[in-house]
């Protein structure tokens, strides 16, 4: 059934690297899992060499201290699609969400630990970082924006200068654009479902909205707690 799940997650100095490996399920840390069924990278400058993992390491050394190295866009992809139907959908959210913006993405299929069934979910690295055409090293890449001489500084961030309403208002046209995008898919492929990016309560709906537990609480719960949990979301 198709849901809208979508969260914009930002990685610190330092996470970038990492966070990688996590998504592309890369190294002795993260074998076991066997949930991968896609992943692709792109925009990177020609310093990385189109290694999106170079990308990463690079801006975990040299970005400011306390800045984000990495943006991530985390979305439910609708069940109702085929595998190959729903990596279509995964090229246009990333043409509509990155733009040319440095970016990695994986999709995930795990088992849904409740419920059973697949959860089919996309990861979306990007560098905040716009690329303004001016050829810069790897370390002068994460240097501060400078606006007088861009040639000087770093790459801008795409929300640097913006106040919080501004962010507020881009944010919600950006969820909007990603349940028109998953909706437009699920009528081309010919399925009745629809997602809607807004508040229960913006929709109508009389309902406290469910907390995601995580899969670290899902796994510490009983088979008996398990099946309670996805009976009342049945009816919820």
């Amino acid at each position: 059934m198709a849901s809208f799940h979508h969260c914009i997650k930002s990685g610190k100095k330092g996470s970038a690297a990492e966070h990688s490996k996590y998504i592309m399920r890369d190294g002795k840390k993260y074998q076991d899992r066997e949930d991968l069924i896609a992943s692709d990278h792109g925009n990177m400058p020609s310093w990385a060499q189109n290694d999106p993992f170079a990308f990463w390491k690079t801006g975990d050394e040299h970005e400011r201290a306390n800045g984000a190295v990495y943006r991530e866009h985390e979305i439910a992809l609708p069940g109702e699609l085929t595998p190959d139907q729903n990596k279509e959908l995964v090229n246009q959210l990333v043409s509509a969400l990155v733009g040319d913006k440095p970016f990695q993405f994986a999709i995930h299929a795990p088992t849904a630990a409740l419920g059973g069934g697949m959860n089919t979910h996309l990861h979306l690295m990007y560098s905040d970082r716009e690329d303004d055409g001016i050829e810069r090293s790897a370390e002068q890449t994460f240097r501060r924006y400078n606006a007088k001489n861009p040639e000087v500084g770093g790459r801008r961030k795409d929300s640097g200068g913006k106040n919080s309403m501004q962010l507020r208002d881009e944010l919600i046209a950006i969820r909007k654009k990603c349940a028109d995008l998953q909706n437009a898919a699920l009528a081309k492929h010919g399925h009745d479902a629809r997602v809607d990016h807004r508040a229960l309560k913006d929709q109508g709906i009389d309902r406290t909205p469910e907390s995601h537990l995580g899969q670290a609480r899902i796994r510490s719960m009983s088979k008996e707690e398990r099946e309670q949990y996805s009976a009342q979301r049945e009816f919820a």
